[in-house]
């Protein structure tokens, strides 16, 4: 095995020394028909989101079992050739921590892969931290140590330099040998299946889609708002969403967290024309009241659900010793307290969640 990506490695380090960057629609033609039969493609994408709303995607860098490329997105007119082949149903996109690449490609292309093995999630299977890094999981598997050095890179720059380039490039070159290490692991252990059940919801177009629950109970200072006044604070996130889209432009940049708690409780008003847009915008959205789940009402736990918790926290941590995966992947403090609540639709009720505690 190690023979084979040493091998491997040295393949694409040849690659990687003619420094091809794919920037014109006839060299994307090419490489795509040279990838024709890949249908395993290790994917990273590079993009800037400081002052916008949605990512700007600037590159993608994919990895085949021969070759490593990087893709110019700025500079090629027609990318629909590339989507058809990364959106293909035979398609395997092999990522670590899939959500935002996904979400950047899925704002330019409309479109969700169909088959993904995200390699953060792979691993915390195998009981590596559930937000371990790329960097992390590569050493650990490889012995390969990862500069990181152009994290802050702004990748809109042109012409983009050789080191920059070389970055890029270890940000894919690993990940197939990666994928192909924690998958026989996975098998071995009986847990593959999981695995690609949990990333479902990244195959899921609402993922990228605005959850306007999430937002609101992930507004700071959200529980400052009275009972009574969160309607009003519903309706001012929901004005801002959607301002921040048509501008495309940080919502916070539009209205912070902090003013649209202030707004909601009264201790602000809105000036009259922002008032007569907001007032405008409701009326056309036909937005009455929030559904009554959104409603953020934080009531102590009872005694006999604290019992309840304690009990099924206990029986969490045992099935976390005994298939040797962390605890939070089993079920995160938040949800064990809604489930607990009686919410149950992220909860051990179902899947291989559902499996384990029934064994």
């Amino acid at each position: 095995m190690k023979y084979y990506y040493h091998k491997l490695l040295i393949k694409y380090n040849n690659t990687i020394n003619k420094n091809i960057l794919i920037k014109n629609d006839e060299q994307l033609e090419k490489y795509l028909n040279d990838i024709n039969e890949e249908y395993t493609l290790g994917i990273d994408t590079e993009f800037r989101r400081i002052d916008s709303y949605s990512p700007e995607l600037c590159l993608i860098q994919i990895a085949t079992k021969n070759q490593l490329e990087c893709i110019d997105i700025l500079s090629i007119n027609n990318l629909e050739p590339l989507f058809d082949k990364l959106y293909d149903g035979k398609t395997l996109w092999v990522i670590h921590s899939a959500r935002q690449d996904i979400e950047a490609l899925y704002y330019l292309s409309g479109r969700i892969p169909s088959l993904l093995f995200d390699s953060q999630i792979g691993a915390s299977f195998l009981n590596y931290p559930l937000q371990v890094s790329y960097q992390v999981i590569t050493e650990k598997l490889q012995n390969i140590f990862l500069d990181k050095k152009f994290t802050r890179f702004d990748w809109r720059k042109r012409p983009l330099p050789d080191d920059v380039l070389k970055y890029a490039l270890d940000d894919v070159k690993y990940l197939l040998p990666n994928y192909r290490i924690l998958k026989k692991e996975l098998i071995n252990q009986a847990k593959l299946s999981w695995v690609e059940e949990e990333v479902q919801f990244l195959l899921n177009k609402d993922t990228y889609e605005p959850n306007y629950k999430q937002i609101f109970n992930k507004t700071k200072g959200i529980n400052k708002v009275s009972y009574k006044n969160q309607n009003n604070a519903f309706k001012l996130l929901y004005w801002r969403e959607s301002v921040a889209q048509q501008k495309n432009k940080p919502r916070k940049w539009i209205m912070s967290d902090e003013s649209v708690i202030d707004y909601a409780n009264g201790k602000k008003k809105l000036s009259d024309s922002q008032n007569k847009l907001f007032e405008n915008f409701i009326k056309k959205s036909k937005l009455k009241v929030i559904p009554e789940d959104l409603l953020v009402v934080k009531k102590p736990l009872s005694e006999s659900e604290k019992l309840l918790k304690n009990q099924l926290k206990n029986k969490i941590n045992h099935l976390s010793n005994k298939y040797v995966i962390p605890s939070e992947l089993i079920c995160s403090s938040k949800n064990l307290v809604k489930l607990v609540k009686g919410d149950n639709t992220k909860s051990i009720q179902s899947g291989w969640r559902s499996e384990l505690f029934k064994l």
